[in-house]
C-alpha cells in the first residue's frame, strides 16, 4: 500500500450544506462516524454489551496505555508523526487512536495532542481544493478523524496554544475543513470514468483499496452531519461491489486481482455494512469468505492495514467470528509490542495496532452494531 502520491486538484467553489438533521451520534460522543450495519444473518441478535460493551480484558488496556503514550512522546511540536510512512493520513490515524479509547479531546490528558493532530490536518490541507495531500489514502483516512472529531471537539480550544488569542481560530474550522474535504473527495469521484479514486484526485484509474479508505471517510462526514450526496455513496460502493468475485474475493482494480488479499475482501465488507447495503450476494460472499479464514496472516507493512480492517468488518458482520479472531489478535500484539510501546518503532503500524483493538472499548458509534 503506497500512500504518497502528490497531485493537486481543483474543485468548484460551491459550498455543502450540512444535513440539519441526524447528528445523534455526534451528540453521543466522537464520530468515528459511522452507524451501525443493519441486520445481516450473521448479525441479527443485539445483545447489550453490542452496543454499550462488555469487559475490557486487561491485556488490551495495558497495551492501549502504552501505546498512546508512545504515541503522544513520539508527536512533534507541530502536531505530527514523521517517522516511516507520514503525512495527514498517518496523523489521522494516530488522532484516532486516541479518540477511540475514550480520551476526552477537550480536557483530557491528551487534549493537547489531539489539538496539536488536527491543527496540522487542517494545515495540511489546501485552502483552495480541499485537499489533504499527498494521495487520496491521507485524504481518506484524514478526513476520517476530521469527522470522528468533528461535533467532539470544541472548537474555540483547536487552536490555543498556536499563537491564537483566546483560543481564536486562525484558519479553517474544523467544519468548514471537513466540508472542503467532503467536496473534493465528491468532485474527485464525479470526474473518474470509474466513478471512484486512486492515487490522486486527478486519476481516472481507481482501485479498491483507495476507494474504501476514502468511501470510509464520506460515511464518517454523513454521519457527523455532513451533506454527502447518496450518489456518491452508492456509486463508490457499487465499484467496491463490480470488483467482487462469487468466492468472497475482491480485485483491486478493474476486475483483476493482484494474488489473494483478505485487506480487499475486508473493506467491502465494512463500507457495505456501514453504507447499509448488506443484502446482496458481494456482501454475503465476502463476509463468508473473511469469517472462515480467521487464521490468515498478512505479511510486512500490510498486516497493520489487515487487522485494523478485519477488526471493524468482522465486529460488523460477525460477531461470534470477531471474538475469536479478537482473542487471537490480543495475543499476537501482546508478543509484538515493544518495550517502549510501540510496535516496529513507527507511529502508523502503533496506530493501526491500536485501532484493531480498539473495538473492545466500543467507545464511539463506529464501535455498535
Amino acid at each position: 500500500m503506497n500512500l504518497n502520491r502528490r497531485s493537486r486538484f481543483h474543485t468548484p467553489s460551491r459550498p455543502l450544506r450540512r444535513r440539519p438533521a441526524a447528528v445523534t451520534a455526534v451528540m453521543l460522543g466522537l464520530a468515528l462516524g459511522l452507524l451501525a450495519a443493519p441486520g445481516h444473518a450473521h448479525a441479527q441478535a443485539r445483545a447489550p454489551e453490542l452496543r454499550f460493551g462488555g469487559q475490557v480484558p486487561a491485556e488490551v488496556d495495558e497495551i492501549y496505555e502504552a501505546g498512546l503514550a508512545w504515541l503522544a512522546r513520539a508527536q512533534n511540536d507541530e502536531g505530527r508523526w514523521t517517522d516511516g510512512q507520514q503525512g495527514p493520513g498517518v496523523n489521522g490515524l494516530c488522532l484516532m487512536a486516541f479518540l477511540a479509547s475514550g480520551e476526552d479531546p477537550n480536557f483530557g490528558r491528551y487534549a493537547p495532542v489531539i489539538r496539536r493532530a488536527l491543527r496540522s490536518i487542517i494545515l495540511d490541507q489546501d485552502a483552495e481544493t480541499g485537499y489533504i495531500s499527498n494521495s487520496m489514502y491521507h485524504h481518506g483516512f484524514a478526513m476520517l478523524a476530521l469527522a470522528e472529531a468533528y461535533g467532539a471537539v470544541d472548537e474555540r480550544l483547536i487552536w490555543q496554544g498556536a499563537g491564537g488569542e483566546d483560543g481564536e481560530s486562525q484558519t479553517r474550522s474544523l467544519g468548514e475543513a471537513l466540508e472542503l474535504a467532503v467536496r473534493l473527495a465528491v468532485t474527485s469521484q464525479q470526474n473518474n470514468r470509474f466513478g471512484a479514486w486512486r492515487y490522486s484526485p486527478e486519476a481516472q484509474d481507481a482501485d479498491t483499496s483507495v476507494a474504501g479508505a476514502v468511501i470510509m471517510g464520506l460515511l464518517a462526514a454523513r454521519n457527523a452531519g455532513l451533506e454527502v450526496p447518496d450518489e456518491s455513496i452508492d456509486t463508490g460502493l457499487e465499484y467496491i461491489r463490480s470488483n467482487t468475485f462469487r468466492d468472497g474475493t475482491v480485485a483491486y482494480s478493474g476486475g483483476m486481482g493482484m494474488g489473494e488479499s483478505m485487506n480487499r475482501s475486508a473493506i467491502a465488507v465494512l463500507v457495505a455494512a456501514v453504507g447499509r447495503q448488506t443484502d446482496t450476494w458481494e456482501y454475503s460472499a465476502t463476509l463468508d469468505y473473511i469469517s472462515s479464514r480467521l487464521d490468515h496472516r498478512e505479511a510486512g507493512h500490510y498486516l497493520d492495514y489487515f487487522r485494523y480492517y478485519m477488526a471493524q468488518a468482522l465486529f460488523q458482520g460477525d460477531y461470534e467470528a470477531w471474538q475469536t479472531w479478537n482473542t487471537s489478535t490480543i495475543r499476537q500484539l501482546e508478543n509484538a509490542r515493544s518495550d517502549d510501546g510501540s510496535f516496529n518503532g513507527s507511529s502508523y503500524s502503533t496506530a493501526m495496532s491500536l485501532l484493531a483493538l480498539a473495538l473492545n472499548y466500543r467507545f464511539l458509534p463506529v464501535y455498535e452494531r
